[in-house]
């Protein structure tokens, strides 16, 4: 069972967000909070798999909550929400360790699809959005393109050739079917990358493989 925590200051949001995760039967809805500081302490107090964060609420944004979501000692995953696709405030949610993110009015069956497949350690990323994101937003200097690449030079080629993929925003099974290995495979894989580039998600494996110009 999938535990999740919905954090946004809109009640009626909140209300709905529930709804529908209750209606999932892999998933049950243990927390809600009305902003940044609530989160913190709701996950504080119960065990969170996934927590679906506003960007934008009072007292503590959805960006500094982020951080501080993903610092504690058992992080849970995290889902930004967002009425714009193209937006600094998700890029700057991705780069704190956000595991995706998702516009507001997205058809619920796939709110659902995004839970699970963040739960399962894939990130929620539209290809072409993230894409956009990361082309308006990320800028890479000599000394950060320099480390990435060190970074790089951990990763077998086969693994290189994986994170390229991961970067771009395709799933694992998505990788699976285009390197044409089993989607275990692919798991082991990126659990490798992760670990040898030192990064705590594939969002931030994608930031660091832009850096060093992999794709």
């Amino acid at each position: 069972m999938i535990r999740a925590m919905i954090v946004d200051d809109d009640a009626l949001v909140r209300l709905g967000l529930a709804d529908l995760l209750d209606g999932d039967e892999g998933i049950e809805t243990v927390a809600q909070a009305a902003d940044g500081l609530q989160a913190i302490e709701q996950a504080t107090a119960h065990r969170i798999d996934v927590a679906l964060v506003d960007v934008r609420m009072p007292r503590m944004d959805g960006i500094s909550a982020t951080t501080r979501l993903r610092a504690l000692p058992h992080p849970p995953k995290v889902i930004t929400l967002t009425t714009f696709d193209l937006d600094e405030y998700v890029y700057n949610a991705l780069a704190a360790g956000a595991d995706g993110f998702l516009l507001k009015d997205t058809d619920p069956a796939e709110i659902l699809r995004a839970v699970h497949l963040v739960a399962a350690g894939s990130a929620m990323l539209h290809p072409t959005a993230a894409r956009h994101l990361l082309d308006r937003y990320h800028a890479t200097t000599q000394p950060k393109a320099t480390a990435a690449q060190a970074r790089l030079e951990r990763l077998t080629p086969r693994e290189r050739d994986v994170l390229g993929l991961l970067a771009r925003g395709e799933t694992n099974a998505d990788i699976a079917t285009r390197l044409t290995m089993r989607e275990s495979t692919v798991k082991a894989h990126v659990s490798r990358i992760l670990a040898a580039l030192e990064v705590t998600n594939r969002v931030q494996a994608a930031l660091l493989a832009r850096d060093a110009g992999l794709n």
